[in-house]
């Protein structure tokens, strides 16, 4: 008797044009054609006069594979239809599971089709053109704890993130449970999301939102999702997510330092627990954590609303031309580039020959001596701090009694004396742009990369530091 073979075809998200022809010869050369009756429809046209036709209702993939062996351990050519691709979330893994359970010898051959995960995409225009991975809500056969690891995981590492069955009469809430885990997880409520339902067919239905205007209960179990990842975004109704071409070239008219800075604020910004913050607070952060290293920064830095951005402005249009330091490892560390760029002079009065004099003849610090000699002559220059909370002090002192008004204040002296009391004493200046690493943590590397993220907050939205390195 001749031997059958068991043939299982993907015959794609439900267009006949979506049909790969190998699947198409399959169909017609098939004895026995055995699937889930809705997708009959799609292949209809391509069958044999003389095939038989196996179809029942879900559910009942085991049944249909029983029949397949049946029919092909009786020398005939069976073709299982499996909507999509057969191998994801299809028959493929049951028939060959099946082979083995039977110690069987029917050849099995698998025919790939088009996912409607890919039909999705290629409706929303290209939102997998980096990584990306697939996920099923279905909990019938995989328990919802181990798909919940999965979604975070997911999350965390930044995929695009297909969502097959996302919802059922009965599976209300899984899907409302995945947005809160994304969000929770530090995906952007911008990011771009879309929604594709019978993709491919007559009742077909594209839409592009955001993750937090996404409602879950628009999809149902013919809805296949589509969640971006940070570099995703909606262009003219398009969801595109960039695989890196423009950015490489971009990224080679920069030098070696400067491209090396890219790729870390790159990295931090993808590692941050929330990204949902205003751009002038996310580019004094990157700063912030790419000079430390140090993640508790998210914690530790405070700014004032808008700071950031404002304090750039009023540099940016000439307002306002000097930044004093309290000591000149703060004014070294400001870039000299971003300064001669920009027109504005770094004053430290620590070295000035009055200093020592006015220090001892006060009973002061030295570098309290400068910060008063500093307020005489640039009182509402932006003051920054990175060393002493002696100094910081001093210069609120000076505001409280009317000598100084700051354009701004960069507070991050560091130590265990005065040092939390001093950042607690600046917060009540409200008229004053303020950018404070709290509690003890700081320094003249932190004040001076501070000063830094504000000098060159026009290159923020891009995510392109560094240009004065």
């Amino acid at each position: 008797m001749t031997k059958g073979k068991i043939i299982v075809a993907g015959i794609g998200p439900g267009s006949e044009a979506d049909i790969t022809p190998a699947v198409i010869q399959a169909v017609r050369e098939a004895d026995v054609v055995v699937g889930y009756n809705y997708y009959f429809q799609f292949i209809e046209c391509h069958l044999s006069a003389n095939a038989v036709c196996i179809d029942t209702g879900m559910k009942r993939e085991r049944a249909r594979a029983e029949e397949a062996f049946v029919y092909a351990e009786q020398g005939k050519t069976v073709c299982v239809i499996s909507s999509g691709d057969a191998g994801i979330y299809g028959m493929a893994p049951l028939i060959y599971e099946m082979k083995r359970e039977r110690e069987s010898d029917i050849e099995i051959v698998s025919l790939p089709g088009i996912s409607a995960f890919q039909k999705a995409a290629s409706l929303l225009g290209a939102p997998v053109g980096h990584d990306f991975c697939v996920l099923s809500l279905s909990d019938l056969m995989t328990p919802w704890e181990r798909i919940e690891k999965r979604i975070i995981a997911a999350a965390m590492a930044d995929f695009v993130t297909a969502i097959y069955n996302p919802r059922s009469e009965g599976r209300y809430w899984q899907l409302h449970r995945l947005k809160e885990l994304f969000l929770k997880e530090g995906r952007s409520p911008e990011t771009p999301v879309g929604i594709v339902r019978q993709a491919g067919r007559a009742e077909q239905q594209v839409r592009v939102t955001t993750l937090g205007n996404f409602n879950p209960d628009e999809a149902d179990m013919f809805t296949v999702i589509l969640i971006g990842n940070s570099q995703s975004y909606e262009w003219n109704g398009s969801f595109i997510t960039p695989r890196g071409y423009y950015r490489e070239q971009t990224d080679a008219k920069a030098g070696i330092g400067q491209e090396i800075m890219i790729r870390s604020f790159r990295t931090i910004e993808a590692e941050l627990k929330n990204k949902n913050i205003p751009l002038g607070r996310k580019w004094a952060l990157l700063h912030a954590i790419h000079t430390t290293a140090d993640f508790e920064m998210e914690n530790l830095l405070y700014t004032d609303e808008g700071a950031v951005e404002t304090l750039y402005q009023r540099l940016n249009a000439g307002e306002v031309k000097t930044i004093v330091t309290d000591v000149t490892m703060v004014a070294s560390g400001i870039r000299k580039g971003a300064l001669q760029r920009m027109g504005i002079e770094v004053k430290c009065y620590l070295h000035d020959e009055r200093v020592a004099e006015l220090a001892a003849s006060k009973g002061i610090t030295r570098t309290q001596a400068g910060i008063r000699l500093a307020v005489e002559e640039y009182p509402e220059a932006i003051f920054v701090f990175g060393n002493a909370p002696t100094a910081l002090m001093e210069l609120c002192n000076l505001v409280r009694k009317g000598k100084s008004l700051p354009a701004g204040i960069i507070a991050a002296p560091v130590g265990f004396v005065h040092v939390e009391e001093s950042k607690h004493m600046v917060k009540p200046f409200v008229a004053i742009p303020k950018l404070i690493i709290e509690g003890r943590k700081g320094g003249s590397n932190l004040a001076a990369t501070l000063v830094n993220a504000i000098l060159c907050y026009n290159d923020a939205e891009q995510l392109r530091p560094g240009r004065d390195v």
